[in-house]
């Protein structure tokens, strides 16, 4: 928005010409959604406390978490204000790509809210059937790309990391495989948040990553240097990467352990399908597996977990999902907690090096 009522001024006030830049406006994007998140916060969780929208607490769960019940959850309404908020005052809004990660982002903002008020109204820890809550993410996630391959001319082949030039054509297939790769990651970080700042700290890592690779395939010289999909139009996605970073600091504020709020579905859902949603557009499909690898770890381990069960009888972990593992050990909650935050900086390192490797 303010890029569209400052630039014509430029002509008159030369300091105006600023917002020309995506460097410029990516930073005044996470100082605005850092400062909303900070200064917030504190009212917002007194009003969830009002509302009495405490979190619900597992029965089986590790006996240190008991404790939680009550904390004020929900608090991803925030996160998103900001991130929408700021992403809308600082990104170009003629550029369809960021619409298309806005509305993943709504929709499924909308659906964790339903799955959070289902359990805070029921007094438990289900709340929106698995089923019902995979299909809502699935249709808003395919609609979206859909809408971006018929009309905004989204690629459908999948380029293939560590390889120069090799692509897989999906042709419309392609859509239904972006929804399952979005869908898949808003869930995958909705099981990694389960102790105070895991999700959000790899959360971060994982967008200020594709915040660079996009900022990369939206220039053609640096897409043609380093053998990689040009994609126009996709280094202002940066501006968005970063206003997550900066939402999602001001909440790790609060969120710290011993955590004052929780984000709940209501942030995780929509978190996971934007980082989702940012891998399609930039086309790191694959790549995401990399960038979000404690995302992935913590998928398998349930996935593990369930079918040696099933068809075993027995447990591969103490716990599912492979945090509360290292609970189960012994590990303290903050050891958990960096520990995850590190594998996620390695993580996205790596996969930031594999840019060169093709």
């Amino acid at each position: 928005m303010l890029y569209h009522l400052l630039l014509p001024l430029k002509d008159s006030t030369f300091a105006f010409n600023v917002v020309r830049y995506i460097s410029f406006r990516a930073a005044a994007a996470m100082a605005t959604a850092l400062l909303i998140c900070l200064f917030l916060y504190p009212a917002f969780i007194r009003w969830l406390q009002r509302k009495k929208f405490g979190q619900e607490i597992r029965d089986d769960g590790p006996e240190t978490h008991f404790s939680k019940a009550g904390t004020p959850t929900m608090g991803g309404l925030l996160i998103l204000s900001a991130i929408i908020t700021s992403t809308l005052l600082w990104a170009r809004l003629d550029e369809p790509r960021v619409w298309m990660v806005l509305v993943v982002a709504a929709g499924f903002l909308g659906v964790g809210f339903v799955d959070d008020w289902n359990k805070i109204a029921r007094k438990n820890t289900k709340g929106l059937s698995g089923k019902v809550r995979l299909l809502l993410e699935f249709l808003i996630s395919g609609a979206t790309i859909g809408v971006g391959v018929a009309y905004f001319g989204i690629d459908t082949a999948v380029p293939v990391p560590f390889f120069k030039d090799v692509a897989i054509e999906m042709g419309w297939g392609y859509v239904a495989f972006a929804a399952f790769i979005i869908t898949g990651c808003a869930n995958a970080v909705n099981l990694t948040d389960g102790l105070d700042g895991l999700a959000i700290g790899p959360v971060m890592t994982s967008a200020l990553t594709f915040g660079v690779l996009a900022y990369l395939a939206g220039n053609v010289k640096y897409a043609d240097y380093l053998a990689i999909p040009y994609v126009a139009g996709a280094g202002e996605l940066t501006v968005m990467t970063v206003t997550i970073a900066g939402a999602g600091m001001g909440f790790l504020w609060y969120n710290s352990y011993p955590a004052d709020v929780f984000m709940g579905d209501t942030g995780s859902l929509p978190l996971g399908g934007v980082l989702g949603t940012l891998a399609v557009l930039t086309h790191n499909e694959i790549l995401l597996a990399v960038v979000g690898a404690v995302f992935v770890a913590e998928t398998l381990s349930v996935i593990i977990q369930v079918v040696s069960f099933k068809t075993r009888g027995k447990r591969v972990f103490l716990m599912a999902p492979i945090h509360h593992h290292f609970e189960k050990k012994g590990w303290e909650e903050p050891k958990v907690i960096v520990r995850f935050w590190i594998v996620s900086i390695l993580c996205a390192l790596a996969a930031l090096m594999s840019l060169k490797l093709r």
